[in-house]
Order: C-alpha cells, then sequence, then structure tokens
C-alpha cells in the first residue's frame, strides 16, 4: 500500500485503465471470458487502452472544477453535453452512453423513477473526493442524470469511502464501513449496471485483492458491466496504490492521456 500523498491523478489514471481493460467486455457474462490484461476489439470494437463514457464523464467534472474552482451544476451538465454532442472528452469519439444518461441530458434534467438508479452517476463520482463538495453538491451532481435518492446517496457514500482510502483508512475498514459484506464469495457478488450492484461490487475487489492490478482483473472478470465495476474500482485502487503501482504495459496502451492531462487540477 502507497505511503506517500494521494493524488488527483492516481485516481484518474486508476479509472481509465480499469475502464479501458472492461470495455472489451462489457455485457459478456461472468466465466464466458478471462481478462489478464489490455486487449482491444470485443464488445464495441475499440482499439486497446480505449476508456469508456464512465472516464469521459469523470473528466467533465474534473475539468469544470479546474476551471472554476467549485462546484457550478450547470457548468457540469453544459460539458456532458459537449461529449455527448461533440465527443469532448474522448478517446476519439463517443460509442457507449446509458439509457438514462442520454434521456436526463436530453430533457435538461436528471430521472427520479425507481428503475432510473444505473450506475451512471456513480462511475464519474471518485474525483469529487479530491474536492472540497458537500454531500448536498455530491448529490446535486448525481441529480444531472441520475436524481433518485438510491443514487444520490450511493454517490455521496462512495465519496467518504474515497475520503476515508485518501486520510489512510485500509480497504478493509472502508468497505465494512459502507456495508459490504468482504466475506462473501465472488459467486454472491452481483456486477450488472444497478448503482448498488457497482458500489458493492467496486468495494468488494477493493477489500479482497491485494494490488491495483488484481483488483482490477477482479472487477472485470465478474462480467456483465465490466468497465464500470473495474472502472470504479481501479479509481478506488488508484488512492490506495498510486498511479506507480498501475503496470506500466496497461499504461503505455492507455488512450487519450493528453485528454487526460488537460483535465487533471
Amino acid at each position: 500500500m502507497r505511503s506517500t500523498t494521494v493524488s488527483l491523478r492516481d485516481c484518474v489514471y486508476g479509472q481509465a485503465v480499469g475502464d479501458a481493460l472492461g470495455v472489451p467486455f462489457e455485457f459478456r457474462a461472468r466465466g464466458t471470458f478471462e481478462c489478464r490484461g489490455m486487449v482491444g476489439n470485443g464488445t464495441h470494437g475499440q482499439p486497446a487502452g480505449t476508456w469508456s463514457d464512465d472516464t469521459s464523464m469523470m473528466l467533465a467534472i474534473c475539468d469544470s472544477y479546474r476551471e472554476l474552482g467549485c462546484i457550478d451544476v450547470d457548468d457540469i451538465r453544459a460539458k456532458f453535453l459537449l461529449w455527448y454532442r461533440e465527443d469532448v472528452y474522448t478517446c476519439g469519439r463517443l460509442f457507449d452512453i446509458g439509457a438514462a444518461t442520454a434521456s436526463a441530458l436530453r430533457l435538461g434534467h436528471g430521472l427520479c423513477g425507481e428503475r432510473d438508479n444505473g450506475n451512471g452517476s456513480l462511475m464519474r463520482t471518485v474525483a469529487l473526493a479530491f474536492t472540497d463538495a458537500t454531500d448536498d453538491e455530491v448529490r446535486t451532481v448525481s441529480a444531472i442524470t441520475h436524481a433518485h435518492s438510491t443514487s444520490t446517496e450511493a454517490c455521496v457514500r462512495m465519496v467518504h469511502a474515497a475520503r476515508e482510502l485518501i486520510a489512510g483508512a485500509t480497504p478493509r475498514e472502508v468497505a465494512s464501513g459502507c456495508g459490504v459484506s468482504v466475506g462473501k464469495s465472488c459467486s454472491e457478488i452481483l456486477s450488472g449496471g444497478y448503482v448498488l450492484y457497482t458500489f458493492e461490487a467496486a468495494l468488494w475487489c477493493l477489500a479482497n485483492t491485494h494490488s491495483y492490478a488484481d483488483c482490477v482483473l477482479a472487477a472485470v472478470n465478474l462480467g456483465d458491466d465490466t468497465d464500470t465495476t473495474a472502472a470504479v474500482a481501479g479509481a478506488l485502487a488508484g488512492i490506495v496504490y498510486g498511479e506507480d503501482e498501475i503496470p506500466a504495459e496497461w499504461l503505455s496502451l492507455l488512450r487519450g492521456k493528453d485528454v487526460i492531462e488537460e483535465c487533471l487540477f
């Protein structure tokens, strides 16, 4: 586990690499594949190292905070629209977007039905731990697209978890404090697109592994929503282990590093 100061860079690169590892396997059932490293093609036909909407939306939030030094929901929404309509904050083009996110951006407000609790706001949340965002501000950032209390509260809890990791708490302490049963077997961990599944799966992977690589590979190999589970787990693992512990080969293959660098604060 790292002993130096944690930075936003550790978190963002941790997420981007996890996201890119998962992109080729998205929607594939657990046990039908094994991710061992960074590959291309697969579900979305993208080159190796391509990250998805998960990281794009995190970068939009980071860029807004970099420019303004505060949480400005209108500016974040505007940047989400630049991503959605003009491929800003991507490795080249938008190729994946959740139905609720697309609907919310078209409508101009977040969706608040019980069935609107996908993981589309959780996946962009961890970076907020490096800002001075209050719980209410975290809720408003979630509510740009996902406004139901299940989603907004999951985002608040995730930011708290990330801040505890930044402060030096252990993964098992944090996961247990979030109500995650770290002793569950892999077969008991669900990895679909529901926000609470992703919340639990990411923390379970972090608590049951001992390196960045093992954490994100465990997340991808859970199957189903592979990119998002690995993106969230990777952001947390980046905090715990640091960018230096991300395998160099994976970082070398990661696309869009110039886009990432422009958004860091």
